[in-house]
């Protein structure tokens, strides 16, 4: 079981991929809007202040999603969704998506919910 974590500087492609994920069978996600570090010093650290003109026509905001998947085989599917929705994240400002490794999970309705019930 992992948790898949994606934080996209491009807003506009976020529908795509949740859709993606519905078609590959992911049926959750939580999105969060939030402001990455550099933005955020170079508005409150005087410092760092003089350094806004690298931000400028930047998005002020980013989105974080992330999905508990039970199925590995369908991480990889997500993976690839994403960069088929979104293209090289390689390239400055674009995002990043990673898994992690999920040891337990609580209040997960289905699968893991059902199981726990069952005793």
């Amino acid at each position: 079981m992992k948790l898949l974590v994606m934080v996209l500087n491009e807003e506009e492609n976020l529908n795509d991929i949740l859709e993606g994920f519905l078609d590959i069978g992911i049926r959750g996600a939580t999105v969060i809007n939030s402001t990455g570090m550099g933005r955020i010093l170079s508005r409150h650290v005087p410092l760092f202040g003089g350094l806004s003109y690298l931000f400028e026509g930047e998005r002020t905001s980013n989105v974080l999603a992330f999905s508990i998947i039970e199925d590995d085989s369908k991480v990889k599917n997500a993976i690839e969704v994403i960069k088929e929705v979104q293209g090289d994240m390689c390239k400055p400002g674009t995002g990043i998506a990673f898994t992690l490794e999920v040891d337990e999970v609580i209040g997960l309705a289905g699968k893991l919910c059902d199981e726990d019930n069952s005793e």
